[in-house]
């Protein structure tokens, strides 16, 4: 393999940490490119001096499963500065002579940590305080640090929590900085970046934007190109950067599913067709979707499904079009690290997405994903960046599954039109009262539960709408929004009231993890 460069950057070598994109971006949000391998395709040969720093990621494995987690350990060894987070940490120290061992107390989640000494790393990190809470994730730890290594910070259970080797430049934490749990870890971060590897400021949207041009053009040449419109935020960014990219050799086409939000198609048509002047098909396949899942209840089946069905849809309109080699998708790093390793690491899959685990295996068009290392936030910047108007940027995230995924259970038409009908009136009130704009996503779902209510002194046996809405920075950690009582009185009051089918609302106050933003 050969690594880009045209750019200093920060090298990420990945051992399948589920928090190993967040690295990289944290890093672009200070200004400075990064790249992100796998642990298993890097070797010292690959090494070049365009890298100016190397951070080990966390990872899922043990430091002595040699077999599973191959390292070229020449690749430290290079006077280039290191820093091991988590697992990379235990690798480090481990590699220069150093113990790991199975922890007694393990730690997941919060955790206090304590300054022992001053170091570079932890410049203005503890806030002229002595402690800090952390993000800790982790059932090892290391147990002796190597020689020459000096401990920076503690905690109650990790008595290496932060080492440094000044020597050599090397740094050690045990916790993960990059997660926004860890108090001031962006700090950490940047003093890696800056005053450790010195390294200056040379990335932005703009230069995100022309180098993805860039790369689509050089990946599709004179091809035709298809893509994937939903109306959403990250197709209507892939929509718009083709568009700058290849012009009238793309073909945008809406699906309509029958599982999209009230008026969505109407809307969809309005903005791209009418507003954006972008070359727009439009198929109605209602019918086609909601026959094929027909007494479907299992979530991975209603994404494999769906998913399948696209693609097929897809390539019956490409055949029609003729000479078209390309599908372009929305897809982000949040729906790759959820389905699958990107890397090829040990990352877990947690749920495939139609997009990603979705996909056929047959399927005969290639595909254009040029956001697929990007977070939702970098999506809306770069959406600016290439003129796109705030009512599309702001909106909240909808999934590719649409309302399949907000309905656990089997998919009814009577169960889709109630809770278009929910979501409707949910999002209508956000937005009314302002509180659209402070959530990053918030949608309605109805339950496969039937409960027993009174209206009019009659008795009612109808289904339970649950309303979700979180607030989150990148989508891979997020808070429950807390509404004031008025409201959650005021839409529960709206939903019953004004739809036949629901008789109770109930709020989700769960976090992720452990749950995830969707229900399926």
């Amino acid at each position: 393999m050969s690594l880009d460069q045209s750019l200093k950057k920060i090298l990420i070598i990945d051992f399948g940490s589920q928090f190993t994109q967040l690295i990289a971006r944290r890093i672009r949000e200070l200004g400075v490119f990064s790249e992100i391998v796998s642990h298993k395709k890097i070797k010292n040969k690959n090494i070049n001096n365009s890298i100016k720093g190397i951070i080990l990621s966390g990872g899922p494995l043990n430091v002595y499963e040699i077999k599973r987690y191959s390292f070229d350990r020449k690749i430290i060894q290079n006077g280039i500065p290191v820093l091991g987070i988590c697992f990379g940490h235990q690798i480090l120290s481990k590699l220069n002579g150093g113990r790991v061992k199975q922890s007694k107390h393990r730690e997941f989640g919060l955790a206090n940590i304590y300054k022992k000494n001053d170091s570079l790393l932890t410049y203005n990190f503890f806030k002229k305080k002595n402690s800090l809470k952390v993000w800790m994730s982790h059932a090892d730890q290391v147990s002796k640090i190597p020689k020459n290594f000096k401990v920076i910070a503690s905690s109650q259970n990790s008595k290496f929590a932060i080492v440094e080797n000044k020597l050599k430049n090397f740094y050690g934490v045990q916790f993960h900085p990059e997660v926004t749990h860890t108090e001031n870890g962006k700090k950490l971060i940047s003093n890696f970046i800056f005053k450790i590897c010195k390294i200056k400021k040379n990335w932005s949207s703009k230069d995100q934007k022309i180098k993805l041009i860039k790369e689509v053009r050089d990946q599709v040449g004179n091809n035709k190109v298809i893509c994937a419109l939903s109306g959403g935020v990250d197709s209507s960014v892939v929509a718009q950067l083709l568009n700058k990219a290849i012009g009238k050799k793309l073909y945008c086409i809406f699906v309509n599913t029958g599982l999209l939000r009230k008026n969505e198609e109407k809307q969809v048509i309005e903005t791209f067709k009418k507003k954006l002047k972008i070359n727009i098909i439009y198929v109605n396949a209602e019918k086609e979707f909601l026959i094929r899942l027909t007494n479907i209840s299992d979530p991975e089946k209603k994404r494999k499904i769906i998913g399948n069905l696209f693609i097929k849809i897809f390539e019956r309109y490409a055949k029609r079009i003729k000479n078209v080699k390309y599908l372009a998708q929305g897809t982000l790093y949040p729906d790759l690290i959820e389905s699958k390793s990107v890397t090829g690491s040990q990352t877990s899959k947690i749920k495939s997405h139609h997009n990603v685990g979705g996909l056929p295996k047959n399927m005969k068009l290639k595909l254009v994903e040029p956001l697929k290392f990007l977070f939702k936030d970098e999506v809306r910047k770069l959406g600016l960046e290439l003129n796109l108007n705030k009512e599309i940027i702001s909106r909240h995230p909808f999934p590719g599954p649409g309302l399949a995924i907000r309905m656990p259970g089997i998919i009814t038409k009577e169960k889709i039109n109630i809770l278009k009908e929910a979501d409707y009136y949910f999002i209508k009130a956000l937005k009314e009262e302002g509180l659209y704009d402070k959530i990053w996503q918030a949608y309605a779902a109805l339950l496969p539960v039937k409960t027993v209510g009174v209206m009019g002194d009659n008795r009612t046996y109808e289904y339970l709408c649950l309303l979700r809405a979180i607030t989150s920075e990148d989508g891979m950690t997020a808070d429950f929004y807390e509404f004031k009582k008025s409201f959650s009185q005021m839409i529960s009051n709206k939903i019953v009231n004004s739809i036949r089918g629901i008789n109770r609302v109930v709020y989700d106050i769960t976090s992720k993890p452990p749950s995830t933003i969707e229900l399926e």
